[in-house]
């Protein structure tokens, strides 16, 4: 683990604070927010709380969120049923003072109901549309090389439907991408696969588990990223446990400093609401 640094050190210490809600009067100016970015949270691990979505969205909105990254109802089912009506979606997060720009998108409703799927995002003001893995109907975690290109060429070809209706398609880092395939791993092979104007990438923090690392890949391939999840992980525990943003082995400030490169324009927490709510209070003093 990279040795924390001076601003790492007051970002950490800033969270005890943020929790107990004392981030009010003067310890307002430790706001910071990397990259000068909003705040953004994924909804997959908060689904239960979707239920009573105006609750959950004064909940989220309290802690400093105000951007929200969601998951369609017409691929993600019954969990994500309070989001089916985008307009009304839409009035409630502005109700709340958040937005949304960016959804998740199976693979299955993208080849069989596409044009639906971008009507929704459409009244909701989604512009990003992400799929989580490209492994599905492709070989899953064990892909080959042949379905590896034509898995990239599927996604091409959706891609490129979004781009005419004003949308950037996006791929996410699950089972499929961090396969091994003839000795290169799936993950690299899709950059040179994937178009560059057509799909950009969303990196997904914990997979530093399986050793790919955001500065590294931000770094390498510069301009081909927009987004990311963020979680933080304990490398040094058995087992690898996912912590608190700032409480793990992930060097922050050089990851921010490497997004700027890599093309990030936005990130979400995507963690439980016990670390959501400590790790958002260590953004707002994190400073790059």
């Amino acid at each position: 683990m990279n040795v924390m640094s001076r601003r790492e050190f007051l970002a950490r210490a800033a969270i005890g604070c943020a929790v107990a809600g004392s981030l009010a009067g003067s310890a307002t100016a430790l706001l910071a927010n990397p990259l000068r970015m909003p705040i953004g949270s994924q909804v997959w691990p908060l689904r239960s709380l979707l239920k009573d979505l105006p609750a959950f969205a004064q909940m989220i909105a309290g802690i400093g969120v105000t951007r929200l990254e969601l998951c369609s109802p017409i691929g993600y089912g019954a969990a994500f049923s309070s989001l089916a009506n985008g307009k009304e979606v839409s009035r409630i997060l502005d109700d709340h003072g958040l937005k949304c720009e960016s959804s998740h998108f199976t693979m299955g409703e993208l080849r069989h109901s596409q044009e639906k799927s971008i009507a929704w995002a459409k009244e909701i003001g989604i512009t990003q549309m992400i799929t989580a893995s490209l492994g599905e109907g492709n070989g899953g975690s064990h892909p080959t090389l042949d379905q590896v290109k034509k898995a990239a060429d599927e996604y091409n070809q959706i891609a490129a439907v979004a781009a005419k209706a004003d949308m950037q398609q996006g791929l996410h880092n699950e089972g499929f991408e961090l396969s091994m395939v003839d000795g290169k791993r799936t993950y690299d092979l899709l950059f040179g696969l994937l178009d560059p104007k057509l799909v950009k990438f969303q990196f997904q923090m914990s997979t530093i588990t399986a050793g790919l690392v955001a500065v590294e890949y931000f770094l390498r391939y510069p301009g081909r990223f927009y987004s990311m999840h963020l979680q933080d992980v304990d490398m040094h525990r058995e087992g690898h446990p996912q912590v608190a943003l700032g409480q793990g082995s992930i060097d922050w400030v050089k990851t921010f400093t490497a997004a700027k490169t890599g093309g990030v324009n936005n990130y979400f927490v995507e963690q439980s609401w016990e670390f959501t709510q400590q790790s958002v209070a260590y953004l707002k003093a994190l400073e790059v």
